[in-house]
This record gives structure tokens, sequence and C-alpha cells, in this order.
């Protein structure tokens, strides 16, 4: 392995004084970052967090299934399940619907869950991020998956 660094061309907020542009117009022309962006770093980043096991709600989650069954699970749309953005010129506002793990502390896995979303959509767009709320839908039992794979198993009640 080489000890040489690579640097990336753009530059960071901190090396701008914290003042990045993030949409709209200057001297040099204009950016526009659409919603779909903002949604998807935004998932990709919850997801990133320990305890989160799934993202949407019920109905979501199976249009999603049902989705990656039709694709073949080649969808890049689900990233952003769960996910509704409102992108204005400079701010983002980030709604999130989660499907927690069993045993995780739900208080202490959003605030991990805003830290992490607000520090990808910042630092990647440039934007502010003023509220991200979160909805936990379910909780995911352990043995959950076993029972809904295993469709050959005996009637309960005869």
């Amino acid at each position: 392995m080489s000890d040489i660094k690579t640097e990336s061309a753009v530059p960071s907020a901190r090396e701008s004084g914290g003042k990045r542009e993030a949409a709209g117009r200057n001297d040099q022309g204009s950016t526009h970052i659409a919603d779909g962006v903002v949604a998807k770093i935004s998932g990709m980043a919850a997801r990133e967090i320990g305890g989160v096991y799934a993202m949407g709600g019920g109905t979501a989650r199976m249009v999603g299934a049902v989705r990656d069954a039709v694709s073949r699970g080649g969808s890049s749309g689900s990233v952003a399940q769960g996910v509704a953005v409102e992108v204005g010129e400079r701010q983002a506002a980030v709604d999130i619907d989660l499907v927690v793990e069993y045993g995780a502390a739900i208080q202490d896995l959003a605030a991990a869950v805003r830290r992490n979303v607000t520090s990808a959509v910042e630092r990647m767009t440039g934007l502010e991020v003023t509220e991200i709320n979160i909805k936990v839908d379910d909780i995911h039992l352990p043995g959950d998956d076993e029972d809904a794979e295993d469709g050959d198993s005996e009637p309960r009640v005869r």
C-alpha cells in the first residue's frame, strides 16, 4: 500500500468558513439539489445506525418488497423508502419512518439517527437541516423473520 493521500477537489464547509453555497445562484452559476437526492442521503445515513431494522410504514415496506421482487432487487428507489423531505434554497426538513430492533433504546436511537442524517445532509449538500421528525412504526421482534419464512409449519389449532 502506498502512503499517498488523495484530496478531494470539492472544498468542505470548514475550508470556506462554514459558509458554502447550497442551492441558488452565485456569480459562477446556479445549483439546485432535488428532493430525491436529499431523501437518498437521509435514507442511507439513517440505515447506518445500529438498531434500525427497516424503514417505512407497513404499506410502504410491502410495496417495496413487491417492487424489489419484480425488479430482482435492482431498484434504487428503496433507498429513500420511509423518507420524505422538503428542500428549500438553503434548508431541508426530513421526515423518517422507522422499524426498530427489539431492545433498542428508542430515544437514543432517534437521537443517533438525527445526528447522522444531519451530518450527512449538511456535509454532502451544504443545506441546513432545520428539523428531522422520526416516527417509529413498528418493533422487529426476534424470530419474526423465521416465522414468515417458514410457510410449511403445522397449524397451531386443529
